[in-house]
């Protein structure tokens, strides 16, 4: 996520933000200039705002119906769009139930997560379409179990995203995270691993990627009902840190390329925040050399490996700084060599969204050549600091 500026001060703004708290002015996210910018009501009609930004190029706009309504949203859509709706929140199909007060604000931090999500897809150039678009396009339910006791599971299905609303809150979400021994549990993270699912229907199981794809993530023809039971009633294969991103992945291939999917996301998307704060990290151990510089601001996006270099340095500090506020680590994960070439397969699908079918298959045919030779990536520098990081004061040793 990058940092924004407010047009009438200057002053940095963010993404969420509604108002900017230096100068007052209201703000609003316009997604075809991908920036919060400050607005101001057209004299005469204040339904309708001039953006004070030359990347509006003098289009004005409307506020989202969901923000003058619900305040849940803070988008806008141009004026010749007759869409009451951002692109974000016109692809919700059920919202939560509001006669309930506390769901308001469940549904506003839904949005914040979905409205990221959907932020990072459009810059990675990635197809979203809604169902008036494609039969099988993207639509978001946000449910709640009801009384009479049915369960609402969070999961895809055929483009159709159901989140449980109470995810969105936070003691009913740790305490969930702790009862499944999850490392890792947030509102982004769900949609970013939903929305994972629905792009291996998109852009792989039609595709020439799909050999290759089964090359490395596993059949997905076994029984995934059959996968389900047996993962909730056995523990995880005791090596799996060796080969999957978390042990929730080795439920089955579908959860593996999910799961990957959306670390790939978790990835790009710190990243890029990183170098909107310019950020450079000059490591310097206690009586050690000092180690090899990583400046955000110098990272290829379209290289990998750069996006490696640049990951397991910057994940080790960012444990770091939260164990120094007492905070539990925000990256609870190791990268093993086969995760990491499960990631280079996710970022070459996304690197070649748009390229022909004669390119994307010569691409497999290579990937299907490195698998079939046991070609891996080396581990980037920093990795023996993430491993010994995480095992940290292990049980049973001296505190």
């Amino acid at each position: 996520m990058r940092l924004f500026t407010c047009g009438s001060c200057g002053s940095t703004v963010f993404f969420e933000n509604v108002r900017c708290t230096q100068c007052g002015h209201s703000l609003a996210y316009l997604p075809d200039a991908r920036r919060v910018v400050a607005i101001e009501p057209v004299e005469g009609d204040p339904s309708l705002f001039n953006a004070l930004s030359e990347k509006a190029q003098g289009q004005r706009y409307r506020l989202c119906a969901n923000s003058t309504d619900f305040g849940v949203c803070n988008w806008a859509v141009p004026e010749a769009d007759d869409n009451p709706l951002c692109e974000g929140c016109r692809l919700n199909e059920i919202i939560p139930d509001l006669s309930s007060p506390e769901n308001l604000g469940k549904w506003r931090n839904l949005e914040m997560g979905k409205h990221r999500l959907i932020y990072a897809l459009r810059g990675l150039g990635l197809p979203i379409e809604s169902r008036a678009e494609r039969p099988t396009g993207i639509v978001f339910k946000f449910m709640e179990d009801t009384p009479d006791g049915a369960k609402v599971f969070t999961g895809h299905n055929d483009g159709e995203i159901t989140i449980n609303i109470a995810e969105a809150d936070d003691p009913f979400r740790e305490k969930l995270r702790k009862q499944l021994g999850e490392g890792y549990r947030t509102v982004l993270g769900h949609f970013r691993h939903e929305i994972g699912h629905y792009y291996w229907d998109r852009l792989v199981k039609s595709s020439p990627w799909l050999s290759a794809c089964r090359a490395l993530f596993g059949d997905e023809q076994v029984s995934y009902e059959e996968s389900v039971k047996h993962h909730y009633a056995n523990p995880p294969p005791s090596d799996w840190p060796l080969h999957f991103v978390s042990s929730y992945a080795t439920m089955h291939p579908w959860e593996d390329w999910a799961e990957t999917w959306a670390h790939y996301l978790h990835m790009v998307d710190t990243l890029e925040t990183a170098r909107g704060y310019g950020l450079v990290l000059r490591p310097k151990p206690v009586d050690g050399a000092p180690q090899v510089a990583l400046a955000a601001r110098t990272i290829d996006f379209d290289d990998f490996d750069d996006l490696l270099r640049g990951w397991v340095p910057l994940t080790v500090a960012l444990n770091s700084l939260n164990r120094s506020m007492g905070i539990v680590d925000p990256y609870p994960f190791v990268l093993s060599a086969d995760v990491i070439e499960k990631l280079r397969f996710v970022h070459d699908i996304i690197e070649y969204v748009d390229a022909s079918v004669e390119i994307q298959q010569e691409l497999a045919s290579r990937w299907e050549s490195r698998y079939a030779s046991g070609e891996k990536t080396e581990e980037p520098d920093g990795s023996d600091e993430a491993r010994g990081q995480s095992e940290g004061l292990q049980a049973g040793a001296p505190a």
